[in-house]
């Protein structure tokens, strides 16, 4: 397969805006020092599709991107059932993001390791569909962070969606501002990345993801959370309440994949 028949197949990266802040557009712009992040889910309807796809980004993907200097790449399995797998990707800016396809064209390794698994038939598709989000980096966590990586260790994927636009800033200015941010670390609730979305699906929206050594220090960790003083007195402000601030609340318990960096 060569360059033009890999742009054809991989597509070309889009972007849009859509009720997002201008600041956060701005704040993924090179330069800024906020990591942006996308997140795939990739579908799958069959333990073999599977395979493939484990192949493709050990063999194939992670080995390139970390070649531009891309890394940690996570990648992670439902605690229970076949699908989907999800691909955590980091970015320094939105270029990144838009260029991915055309340097990955350019690694002879990757079109080469990648060939099989982009070319697949109709007749026995490597997965059944892709869908991703594209989030930047908090301004009170920029960088994503790898607080466990022993064996066994678990994570927890949170998505908490807004009834609009404002209500979404005030719950990141929670975590940002009021100290949210700091009382997760201090209660061993390990944050690997917050992120905004800019482009993706149910938005307003924020994403982030915890991670610990086990499910048992995940409910220790809650349950200290929870039963802290400052969280009483932050869930208990008007300003903060849930119910004026969030619209739906997504919790995905998740485990790495063997190859995974984070």
């Amino acid at each position: 397969m060569n360059r033009r028949q890999f742009l054809s197949i991989s597509g070309a990266a889009g972007l849009a805006a859509v009720a997002t802040p201008t600041t956060s557009i701005s704040a993924a712009e090179s330069g800024s020092g906020r990591d942006v992040y996308q997140l795939y889910q990739v579908l799958l309807d069959t333990a073999e599709q599977k395979k493939q796809v484990d192949g493709f980004l050990k063999d194939a993907l992670i080995p390139a991107v970390n070649r531009l200097g891309m890394k940690p790449v996570g990648v992670f399995y439902p605690s229970e059932g076949l699908s989907p797998i999800y691909l955590l990707l980091r970015f320094s800016s939105l270029n990144d993001v838009a260029t991915l396809n055309s340097r990955l064209a350019e690694d002879g390794e990757f079109v080469s390791t990648a060939s099989e698994f982009l070319s697949a038939p109709a007749s026995a598709p490597a997965f059944k569909r892709m869908e991703s989000s594209l989030m930047v980096a908090f301004e009170g966590m920029t960088k994503m962070e790898t607080p466990v990586l022993s064996p066994g260790r678990v994570f927890q994927l949170r998505i908490y969606e807004s009834p609009s636009v404002v209500t979404g800033l005030k719950k990141i200015e929670m975590f940002n501002d009021a100290g949210e941010i700091k009382l997760f670390r201090e209660t061993g609730l390990n944050p690997v990345f917050f992120g905004q979305t800019i482009v993706g699906t149910k938005m307003p929206n924020l994403t982030y993801m915890l991670a610990f050594k086990s499910m048992d220090e995940q409910k220790e960790a809650w349950k200290k959370f929870i039963a802290h003083p400052e969280w009483k007195r932050l869930s208990g402000m008007a300003e903060y309440a849930d119910k004026a601030i969030l619209s739906n609340i997504t919790n995905l318990p998740l485990i790495a994949a063997s190859y995974s960096q984070v």
